[in-house]
């Protein structure tokens, strides 16, 4: 049965509880904790390239066009992460005035520099002029890609070829909170909510790749909570604040929440709070796991970018030792 699985609930510290003979409570899924761990690792494994290649560290370079207070805030956070693990972290900011074919010079460069495995254009671009957001990022060697969105990669993951490309950050996350289900995804039925380049489509792939059986819905789909009623693994990027409802979610389902909006609550000082697509209140009383926001998903998608990087450092240096 997928309902009260009581040593998994344990596993992730909190027990499921039936309510009457159908009602239970969901097992929070903690991204924070997940990133925890997967940084630690990291930490090692840095340390161990560090003593085998006399200090080497990895290296990832956020380019940022114009000076948006949100992606100040998430560079800062990338920054700190990779401080934390050991990874040689520099933040380039352009001015919003730059124009597109000094964004693609600087992009070059930055492909050519031995020191950088990992580069990351920093969306969305802040900018005066006009910009090809996909040329931009297509511009990106695939060999840094560490956010996955270039076509090459996305291409790979689209093929299954999942050891070749580098995973897209948020849905790689998105994976790895449903492993610590314990639940296996092979032969599940999966929801993903949503078709965006960065989450929904790409998430729709890693599912498919690991063998579940998998529905895209989006703003044109008809009857919604039917479609998420038949979820063993549910996975929601709408942008949309709590559009899912509890009732519509099947029973011991994994709910992955991968929204974050911002709603009014005049409770709080600054006057609003941070929801998710999903209405967590209801969700709570039918799903078996289901992911917090905040500290779910987006913890998990810095964690994964900082993965990508040391991996992308690993590949260079076996490069490196062939030669």
């Amino acid at each position: 049965m997928f309902l009260c699985l009581s040593r998994l609930s344990l596993r992730l510290g909190r027990v499921s509880r039936c309510h009457g003979d159908r009602r239970l409570i969901a097992t929070v899924v903690s991204g924070t904790k997940t990133a925890r761990d997967v940084k630690q690792r990291l930490v090692l494994q840095v340390e161990q390239m560090q003593t085998h290649f006399s200090g080497f560290r990895p290296g990832l370079v956020v380019l940022q066009v114009g000076d948006r207070d949100d992606s100040n805030l998430y560079i800062s956070s990338k920054l700190k992460a990779a401080a934390e693990i050991g990874i040689n972290a520099k933040h380039i900011r352009l001015p919003s005035t730059t124009c597109q074919d000094e964004v693609l010079r600087n992009i070059l460069a930055l492909n050519e520099d031995p020191e950088v495995h990992g580069l990351i254009v920093q969306l969305p671009l802040d900018s005066d002029k006009p910009m090809d957001q996909d040329l931009i990022t297509n511009a990106v060697s695939p060999l840094k890609d560490v956010d996955g969105l270039s076509c090459v990669n996305a291409g790979r993951l689209s093929r299954g070829e999942l050891r070749d490309c580098f995973l897209p950050c948020t849905p790689q996350g998105c994976m790895e909170l449903i492993r610590q289900t314990g639940v296996s995804v092979a032969g599940k039925q999966a929801v993903v909510i949503g078709r965006s380049k960065i989450v929904g489509a790409p998430m729709h792939d890693l599912l498919l790749w690991n063998h579940a059986t998998v529905t895209v819905c989006h703003s044109r789909t008809k009857d919604l909570p039917d479609q998420v009623s038949r979820a063993h693994i549910l996975v929601v990027g709408m942008g949309r604040a709590e559009l899912i409802q509890g009732d519509w979610i099947k029973e011991g389902a994994v709910v992955i929440d991968c929204g974050i909006n911002y709603v009014t609550d005049e409770s709080r000082p600054s006057g609003r709070k941070v929801v998710g697509d999903v209405h967590y209140a209801s969700a709570n009383q039918r799903a078996g796991f289901l992911t917090p926001v905040p500290g779910g998903v987006g913890p998990m998608t810095v964690a994964m970018l900082m993965q990508n990087t040391v991996i992308s450092a690993q590949r260079f240096l076996q490069n490196q030792t062939r030669t």
